[in-house]
């Protein structure tokens, strides 16, 4: 038995009295995972261990059966692992967007859609212009910015403390962004505070700069939304984790598909092969198509396929009620339907997992911590009473309430 997970971020809802009181799964047009729900079987997860943030890096982490306790330092170390970024012991790295801020607030996390080869351009920028003075001064290659993928960067700060407290600018639209900045841990005031004080240093002066620069300036002219400063949070050490074949003999090799530099991170330090797809953006105009393609021919090879669709999070942060329901049907018709197709004539058995890793609420535009609807089907599962895939079906589903790790092991436990 070959597994597949297929992964809509920030997928789950609430009820929207728009919807005439139905949740956005409830509502949209997902006759795929309403067709796998009814023949076979559900449940609901909790993603997020107490005390933990509600972020796609703790969730995700835990879906693959990752004790967050033993490996979670952040996003940044995930994504530098993606990146290509070899951290040293001496390396604090931490995710580094590129924001929008008007009138002393955060209007979007996303830098108005910055695409990457903008935003390369600022990052180029930021190392010349704010970078490079700090090292020069410290005498020693002390910061530095790392491109990522459009909106999503990284900061590394030799000998940085992780004792800090950031907010992600995701979970704070329209509020203002001075009373968010950096502050040390309790408890680490006096180790942690050098580090704090120097990241709101480089959110102060980023915003300086980036607001002459030509990209900016001919953004305002526009009346466009700026990349306007850079905003640092979620950082950690280089983390240790087990691969997923030394956790589960059932996987010998395996793949992840994804265009966020986070969730390949997890993936490289899992063991898996990272899978680029030409066009995959992580927006809802992402190459779906390309996607399902590439998990198709992953399983030809591969034992398990991780599958993440950035778009309906993406949607769900922009308030944007249309696109997230628009991205639940191209998650359902263009990416789970040709690869349900292709998987039924495969000579071997594979099983298919549906889920989000967390809510993303177009209300509320932030994640929120709490359980989420999975299916499970493979060819010959004996499925539940459950008709549908929705939040509200999935809370009667035959696996009831699963927690964490749970759920990778009653999954790969399935040959």
């Amino acid at each position: 038995m070959k597994h597949i997970i297929i992964l809509g971020d920030g997928m789950a809802d609430h009820a929207v009295e728009r919807l005439g009181g139905k949740t956005l799964l409830e509502y949209a047009d997902k006759p795929m995972m309403d067709m796998l729900a009814h023949n076979g079987r559900t449940g609901r997860l909790i993603t997020v261990p107490e005390g933990f943030p509600p972020g796609s890096e703790v969730a995700n982490t835990a879906i693959l059966g990752y004790d967050l306790n033993k490996v979670y330092e952040g996003r940044g170390p995930l994504e530098a692992a993606s990146i290509g970024y070899d951290m040293q012991p001496d390396d604090f790295a931490i995710r580094c967007n590129i924001i929008t801020l008007a009138d002393g607030k955060i209007v979007t996390h996303n830098g108005g859609n910055l695409q990457t080869e903008d935003a390369r351009v600022l990052i180029d920028y930021l190392n010349e212009t704010l970078a490079a003075p700090i090292n020069r001064t410290q005498g020693c290659n002390r910061v530095k910015f790392i491109c990522g993928i459009q909106y999503r960067h990284l900061l590394v700060i030799k000998g940085g403390n992780k004792h800090i407290v950031c907010n992600p600018p995701h979970d704070h639209p329209n509020e203002e962004w001075r009373p968010l900045l950096v502050k040390a841990e309790e408890g680490y005031e006096k180790e942690a505070q050098e580090t704090a004080s120097l990241i709101n240093d480089l959110i102060l002066k980023s915003q300086e700069l980036l607001a002459r620069h030509p990209y900016n300036l001919a953004k305002a002219a526009r009346g466009e939304r700026q990349a306007n400063s850079i905003w640092p949070w979620s950082g950690g050490y280089r983390p240790s984790m087990q691969t997923l074949m030394d956790q589960y003999p059932q996987i010998k090799t395996g793949a992840v598909i994804s265009a966020v530099d986070l969730i390949q991170g997890i993936g490289r330090y899992a063991g898996l092969r990272i899978i680029k797809v030409p066009g995959a953006t992580g927006l809802a105009d992402t190459n779906y198509e390309g996607k399902a393609q590439a998990a198709i021919e992953a399983l030809q090879k591969d034992d398990f396929v991780f599958v993440h669709v950035e778009a309906t999070d993406e949607a769900g942060h922009d308030g944007d009620l249309d696109l997230k329901l628009r991205a639940i049907n191209y998650l359902d018709q263009r990416l789970i339907k040709p690869i349900f197709e292709a998987t039924e004539k495969m000579n071997e058995p594979v099983c298919i997992a549906v889920l989000p890793d967390h809510p993303t609420p177009v209300e509320l535009r932030i994640h929120v911590n709490e359980p989420v609807p999975f299916l499970i089907y493979y060819k010959g599962i004996e499925p539940d009473a459950v008709q549908r895939y929705d939040e509200i079906s999935c809370v009667s589903g035959s696996y009831g309430l699963l927690r964490l790790q749970e759920f990778m092991q009653a999954f790969m436990d399935i040959e």
